[in-house]
Protein backbone atom coordinates (compact mmCIF):
# COMPACT_ATOMS: atom_id res chain seq x y z
CA UNK A 1 0.00 0.00 0.00
CA UNK A 2 1.48 3.34 -0.83
CA UNK A 3 0.49 5.94 1.91
CA UNK A 4 0.96 9.87 0.86
CA UNK A 5 4.06 10.81 3.60
CA UNK A 6 4.58 14.72 3.58
CA UNK A 7 7.66 15.41 5.65
CA UNK A 8 7.51 18.52 7.81
CA UNK A 9 9.00 21.02 4.76
CA UNK A 10 6.27 19.98 2.08
CA UNK A 11 3.39 20.93 4.94
CA UNK A 12 4.98 24.06 5.45
CA UNK A 13 5.10 24.86 1.80
CA UNK A 14 1.72 23.73 1.32
CA UNK A 15 0.28 26.06 4.38
CA UNK A 16 2.42 29.26 2.95
CA UNK A 17 0.97 28.40 -0.69
CA UNK A 18 -2.70 28.23 0.94
CA UNK A 19 -2.31 31.15 3.06
CA UNK A 20 -0.93 33.44 -0.25
CA UNK A 21 -3.46 31.93 -1.80
CA UNK A 22 -6.22 33.25 0.30
CA UNK A 23 -4.60 36.42 0.77
CA UNK A 24 -5.10 37.12 -2.93
CA UNK A 25 -8.55 35.99 -2.76
CA UNK A 26 -9.18 38.23 -0.05
CA UNK A 27 -7.23 41.34 -1.73
CA UNK A 28 -9.09 40.57 -5.69
CA UNK A 29 -12.50 40.18 -3.51
CA UNK A 30 -11.82 43.54 -1.52
CA UNK A 31 -11.86 45.80 -4.94
CA UNK A 32 -14.85 43.71 -6.72
CA UNK A 33 -12.68 42.17 -8.79
CA UNK A 34 -10.24 44.22 -9.72
CA UNK A 35 -7.66 46.35 -8.42
CA UNK A 36 -7.72 50.14 -9.34
CA UNK A 37 -5.12 51.94 -10.88
CA UNK A 38 -6.40 55.42 -10.63
CA UNK A 39 -10.10 56.79 -8.80
CA UNK A 40 -11.57 59.74 -9.49
CA UNK A 41 -13.88 59.40 -6.53
CA UNK A 42 -12.19 61.71 -4.25
CA UNK A 43 -12.60 64.93 -4.48
CA UNK A 44 -9.21 65.56 -2.46
CA UNK A 45 -6.85 63.37 -5.14
CA UNK A 46 -4.63 65.15 -7.32
CA UNK A 47 -5.56 65.82 -11.03
CA UNK A 48 -4.36 62.92 -12.98
CA UNK A 49 -1.44 63.09 -15.21
CA UNK A 50 -1.01 61.78 -19.07
CA UNK A 51 2.92 61.30 -19.56
CA UNK A 52 3.79 61.35 -23.46
CA UNK A 53 7.46 61.42 -24.70
CA UNK A 54 8.59 61.96 -28.52
CA UNK A 55 10.06 59.04 -29.95
CA UNK A 56 11.51 58.50 -33.43
CA UNK A 57 11.95 55.36 -35.90
CA UNK A 58 15.05 55.52 -38.14
CA UNK A 59 15.49 52.64 -40.66
CA UNK A 60 17.33 51.82 -44.15
CA UNK A 61 15.43 50.81 -47.56
CA UNK A 62 16.91 47.93 -49.42
CA UNK A 63 18.65 50.68 -51.78
CA UNK A 64 20.25 52.35 -48.94
CA UNK A 65 18.13 55.61 -48.10
CA UNK A 66 17.76 56.25 -44.68
CA UNK A 67 13.92 57.17 -43.65
CA UNK A 68 12.33 58.19 -40.28
CA UNK A 69 9.29 59.19 -38.50
CA UNK A 70 8.70 60.81 -35.26
CA UNK A 71 5.90 59.72 -33.23
CA UNK A 72 4.01 60.60 -29.65
CA UNK A 73 4.01 57.75 -27.50
CA UNK A 74 1.60 56.63 -26.51
CA UNK A 75 -0.16 57.32 -29.58
CA UNK A 76 -3.74 57.02 -28.13
CA UNK A 77 -4.78 58.59 -24.72
CA UNK A 78 -8.43 58.06 -23.22
CA UNK A 79 -10.28 60.95 -21.21
CA UNK A 80 -13.92 61.35 -19.42
CA UNK A 81 -15.96 64.19 -20.46
CA UNK A 82 -15.69 67.23 -18.22
CA UNK A 83 -12.47 65.42 -16.70
CA UNK A 84 -9.95 67.52 -16.30
CA UNK A 85 -6.28 66.13 -16.63
CA UNK A 86 -2.49 66.85 -17.05
CA UNK A 87 -0.81 66.12 -20.44
CA UNK A 88 2.74 65.98 -19.50
CA UNK A 89 4.94 65.64 -22.96
CA UNK A 90 8.71 64.74 -22.50
CA UNK A 91 10.83 65.55 -25.49
CA UNK A 92 13.53 62.42 -26.16
CA UNK A 93 13.78 62.64 -29.69
CA UNK A 94 14.13 65.74 -32.45
CA UNK A 95 15.38 69.38 -31.10
CA UNK A 96 11.37 70.75 -30.98
CA UNK A 97 7.67 70.03 -31.40
CA UNK A 98 5.48 72.52 -31.81
CA UNK A 99 1.75 71.46 -31.50
CA UNK A 100 -1.51 72.05 -31.46
CA UNK A 101 -4.54 70.22 -30.23
CA UNK A 102 -7.52 70.30 -32.49
CA UNK A 103 -10.89 71.76 -31.73
CA UNK A 104 -9.03 73.60 -28.59
CA UNK A 105 -6.69 76.82 -27.86
CA UNK A 106 -3.68 74.59 -26.95
CA UNK A 107 -0.96 75.04 -28.23
CA UNK A 108 3.05 75.02 -27.22
CA UNK A 109 6.28 73.73 -28.38
CA UNK A 110 8.07 70.55 -26.81
CA UNK A 111 11.63 70.86 -26.68
CA UNK A 112 14.16 67.72 -26.32
CA UNK A 113 15.13 67.19 -22.28
CA UNK A 114 12.07 69.44 -21.44
CA UNK A 115 9.12 68.57 -20.05
CA UNK A 116 5.60 70.65 -21.08
CA UNK A 117 2.91 70.12 -19.33
CA UNK A 118 -0.54 71.08 -20.65
CA UNK A 119 -3.77 71.29 -19.11
CA UNK A 120 -6.92 69.57 -20.33
CA UNK A 121 -10.68 69.05 -20.35
CA UNK A 122 -13.17 68.23 -22.91
CA UNK A 123 -16.74 69.27 -22.57
CA UNK A 124 -17.36 67.39 -25.43
CA UNK A 125 -17.12 63.50 -26.61
CA UNK A 126 -15.31 62.65 -29.52
CA UNK A 127 -11.28 62.51 -30.72
CA UNK A 128 -8.77 65.32 -30.64
CA UNK A 129 -5.97 65.19 -32.66
CA UNK A 130 -2.73 66.13 -31.00
CA UNK A 131 -0.67 67.46 -34.05
CA UNK A 132 3.07 68.62 -34.45
CA UNK A 133 3.19 71.30 -36.72
CA UNK A 134 6.54 70.67 -38.05
CA UNK A 135 6.04 66.92 -38.72
CA UNK A 136 2.36 66.95 -40.44
CA UNK A 137 2.90 64.12 -43.64
CA UNK A 138 5.11 61.63 -44.61
CA UNK A 139 7.53 64.57 -46.70
CA UNK A 140 8.03 65.59 -43.22
CA UNK A 141 8.96 62.34 -41.29
CA UNK A 142 5.41 62.28 -40.12
CA UNK A 143 2.62 62.13 -39.65
CA UNK A 144 3.03 62.66 -35.94
CA UNK A 145 -0.28 63.05 -34.70
CA UNK A 146 -1.48 61.39 -31.22
CA UNK A 147 -5.70 60.72 -30.57
CA UNK A 148 -7.52 61.92 -27.41
CA UNK A 149 -10.22 59.84 -27.18
CA UNK A 150 -13.09 61.35 -24.66
CA UNK A 151 -15.77 59.59 -24.19
CA UNK A 152 -19.10 59.69 -21.59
Amino acid sequence: MNALVLSGKKIMWVVSGCVLFAALLFVFNSFGGSIPTFSGEDADEEVRTVNLVTGEFKAETADGEEIEAYRWDPGTIFAEKGEPFKLSIYGVNGEQHPFVIEGTDQQGIVHQGKETVVDLQFDKKGVYRLICTTHTDFETDGPMIAYIVVGD
